[in-house]
């Protein structure tokens, strides 16, 4: 895979930009002179992105052959759901027109939520949202910006799968299968591109992005995705998100009373998207410079974060150990 020298005077559109890794992929490549289009279901938050990144845009000017020169760096925040392949066009329309181009340089398919986590107990509903955003939203970001990525004759499609998209589960009692359904889709189907456009599209190349925890706000994200931010629920609603069952089993661990009241309850899923986020071994701007660096190098499989390249390793030693835990893990010590 060829290597990118500099993200200077290049343009980038880069979804989920909100918050998390889209956030810090933008305000990097806007400090490394590229300009950027950002967009999330979230507008507040990505025209907050937007800010920033313009404040700490370095310079962007890149000669380009039959296309004069490009100043200064432009960064653009833009509404966009990605399960929707309508808003999607929009996206790149608007892209296109604010910034008087007629190609894009780079794509960075990374908006993600979770959900949907049993296809035995959960929501149909909950379920396809969830797969939606985290699969359909990748496949149609390559579909609007193929074109205009072939059109820039060095074209970079980066598309965000995840350790989930090797390994489809969280661990003993907790599994993730909308989640990991769609991650291992973006998995394959980026490396499935890789030979396709070596040899219908060679000007693009595709990188696959396999992320293990990281310091986001993916789990707050999922709540408000779903509509079940725990400040607005109600008792029932509480009570259904986590049955008896499951509270019985936090209390035994000592995260929840044994008594827990509703109350108690909002106060622990607060807690745990505010540590998920806070605690992560990795932050998200680190995350985003490893997944530059990535780019820059020319990787197409891009493993971020130490366990990312454990459960990597492990998988490939004992394959048949993949949902053996207590196997798989054998001798690996905690960070």
């Amino acid at each position: 895979m060829s290597q990118l020298e500099s993200f200077a005077g290049k343009l980038a559109a880069v979804t989920g930009g909100g918050s998390g890794m889209g956030r810090e992929l933008v305000r990097q490549l806007a400090a490394q002179g590229c300009s950027v289009a950002a967009c999330d279901w979230h507008p507040g938050a990505v025209a907050e992105t937007a800010s920033l990144a313009r404040a700490e845009a370095g310079p962007g000017l890149r000669p380009r052959q039959g296309r004069g020169l490009r100043h200064g760096v432009l960064v653009t925040s833009h509404a966009c759901d990605v399960s929707d392949e309508a808003q999607v066009l929009r996206f790149r329309d608007e892209l296109l027109a604010g910034h008087a181009s007629d190609h894009v340089d780079l794509v960075f398919a990374n908006a993600g939520i979770g959900g949907g986590a049993s296809f035995v107990n959960d929501s149909r509903e909950e379920w396809e949202r969830t797969f939606a955003v985290d699969w359909w939203g990748v496949y149609y970001c390559a579909r609007a910006f193929l074109p205009l990525l072939i059109a820039s004759g060095d074209g970079v499609l980066v598309n965000t799968s995840s350790v989930n998209g090797m390994w489809a589960a969280l661990g003993p009692g907790t599994p993730n299968t909308a989640y990991s359904a769609a991650k291992f889709a973006v998995r394959g189907f980026t490396e499935a591109l890789i030979e396709d456009l070596r040899t219908n599209a060679p000007q693009v190349r595709v990188a696959v992005v396999m992320p293990g925890h990281v310091g986001t706000d993916i789990i707050g994200n999922t709540f408000r995705a779903h509509g079940k931010e725990p400040e607005q629920m109600t008792e029932a609603q509480l009570k259904e998100l986590i049955p008896a069952r499951a509270r019985a089993g936090l209390a035994a661990a000592g995260l929840l009373p044994g008594d827990a009241s509703a109350e108690d309850l909002r106060r622990m899923l607060i807690r745990v998207s505010n540590d998920f986020r806070d605690k992560a071994p990795l932050s998200a701007a680190q995350a985003a410079t490893v997944i530059l660096d990535g780019v820059r190098s020319g990787a197409w499989r891009i493993l971020v974060g130490r366990d990312a390249r454990t459960i990597d390793e492990r998988l490939r030693a004992n394959p048949e150990a993949a949902y053996d835990y207590a196997e798989l893990f054998r001798g690996v010590r905690a960070p």
